[in-house]
Parts: C-alpha cells; structure tokens; sequence
C-alpha cells in the first residue's frame, strides 16, 4: 500500500512508534483515527510524497507502535503523551519543524501538538474532528446516539475490553462501515491490516484507554486551554465529511476559528474516512494549504 515508504520503529520516552516514510522536501506527519491505523493513508502518502517527506506512524497503543501500561489517571494515553511521542520521533529523524494532518483522534494528537509544541508545527489540517472539550460540552441525546463509542469505550476497565473482545472483528467491521458513506468499500490490504491489529486484546484495551484519556485529561487540558484563551499559532485547515452523520451535526469552521485566528475549510463530499472515501478531494485542498505554509 506504500510503495517507495521505508518502515522503522523509533523509541520515545514513552513509547515504540512504528512508521513508514518516503520522499523529500518539508515534512509532514500524517496521523490516523479510531480504530484505525497509518494504512488510513495509504491512498494520500504516495502522492504527497512527490513534493514532501511524508512519515506516517502508528499512534501510541495503535498498530505495530507500543503499548506502555496506562494508569488511574489514564495521562499515559493523553493526546499530550501522544504528542509528545511525535516530536521525538520528528527529532530522531532530523526535522525540527513540520506540519502535522490528523483524522479523527489523530486529528485531536495533532491539534495537541499544534498547542504545546507550537514551534515545531507548520501547519496544521484536521479531518472530520473538533477539539475534545467542545464534542463534550456539546454532547445531547442525538450527539450521544451517534457517538456512543465515546461513551462506552470510555466506561471503566474492563468492561468495553470484554464486550468488544467479544468478536472484535464484528465490532471494528461495524463502525468502519457504519461511519463511511453508503456504498464504499475499503480497499482489502487496508481493510485486513485494521482488522489484524484490532485483533490483540492489548490494542483493544490501549484504544479503550484513549479515550478514557478523552473523557478525563484530554478534558481537562482543553478546558485549561480555553480558560488561558490559548490559541494555536499556526495556519489550520479544517476538512469534513459532509456524508458523515455526526459532522453533518458539527459547526466545524466557526467552532475552529474560537480555537485558532488563520483558519479555512471546507466540507468533502464523503463519510467520515476522508483520507481513503475522497483522496483526490482531499489532496485538492491540502496540497497547496501544504505548499504555502511548509
């Protein structure tokens, strides 16, 4: 799915992040959502790699990466721990400044990234995603309904492990094909990499941790943020799947723009798997957001 991409394994202070990079030019991060992995990208990377250096990991927890032990506090799976991970790999491989594009809970490490690493980061582009403590405050019953996953995979350990344990392929192959557009299908390498991965009862029970993280000190740093009225620095594109029920829900733009001052978007005629469902879409807008800022 990546020709041409080089695959390494690279120790943090906290973790083993596995990724595959290729190309030359400014870097870019490229990173995956729930319950996926960097194969998300398997049909954006090679194209932008023409033009950029393109690394695309495995989150902390997700994959082939490691999986530290978690705690009460469930910090070791904040987005600021999965941050953080991110700039040492970007140090171990030679870049001290780059841009980062997330999807989904990617989307939440990157906009991390873009708040406490502000330096580093170029640019940022978020897919189909808004900061953590407005999809909280937000939440309702229709909220609750579409995203139940939030609510039940953030329940204590270890009851989301044994229920999706259960027949994890049943429950990944469910919200893959309940979240994409009617009508798509993954293509089968992608399709059978999420489903090996989600397979270990370990991934299973570190993603579980994710968003335990998301409900507790995800939360609360976003809240301090937006008590300090922190902004991030760097220009930010913001991108959605306008076929996706629950961002058919979001005000993504205006909520952006309380978050950042240099902010554009647009909707992309898909679900809510931009980076496989709309690639040449998404390129369309990322490309030159890229060009012009890195």
């Amino acid at each position: 799915m990546f020709p041409g991409f080089v695959a390494r394994a690279v120790k943090t202070s906290g973790a083993e992040i596995f990724l595959r990079q290729a190309g030359l030019g400014p870097a870019v991060l490229l990173l995956h959502g729930y319950p996926q992995t960097h194969a998300v990208w398997h049909r954006v990377a090679p194209a932008l790699a023409r033009r950029f250096t393109v690394v695309c990991p495995d989150l902390r927890g997700y994959g082939a990466s490691g999986r530290p032990r978690s705690d009460p506090s469930h910090a070791p799976y904040s987005k600021r721990a999965m941050a953080l991970d991110l700039v040492e790999v970007m140090d171990t491989l030679g870049f001290t400044r780059f841009a980062v594009v997330g999807h989904d809970r990617g989307g939440r490490v990157a906009y991390r990234l873009a708040l406490d690493h502000a330096a580093r980061i170029a640019a940022l582009c978020v897919l189909d995603v808004a900061p953590t403590v407005e999809v909280w405050n937000r939440m309702n019953m229709k909220g609750a309904l579409l995203g139940f996953h939030w609510q039940l995979l953030a329940q204590p350990e270890p009851l989301p492990e044994r229920l999706i344990g259960a027949d994890p392929d049943f429950f990944l192959e469910w919200l893959l094909r309940s979240w994409a557009a009617p009508g798509f299908t993954f293509a089968p390498d992608a399709f059978a990499a999420y489903r090996e991965a989600f397979r270990d009862p370990a991934v299973i029970h570190a993603t579980c941790e994710d968003y335990r993280a998301g409900a507790t000190v995800d939360y609360l740093h976003d809240s301090q943020d937006q008590e300090r009225g922190r902004k991030i620095s760097s220009p930010v594109l913001v991108l959605w799947g306008e076929v996706d029920a629950m961002s058919k829900r979001a005000p993504f733009l205006n909520t952006w723009k309380r978050w950042a001052d240099n902010v554009t978007g647009s909707g992309v005629g898909c679900g809510h798997f931009l980076p496989e469902e709309a690639p040449e879409e998404v390129l369309v807008h990322l490309e030159p957001f890229l060009g012009r800022c890195c």
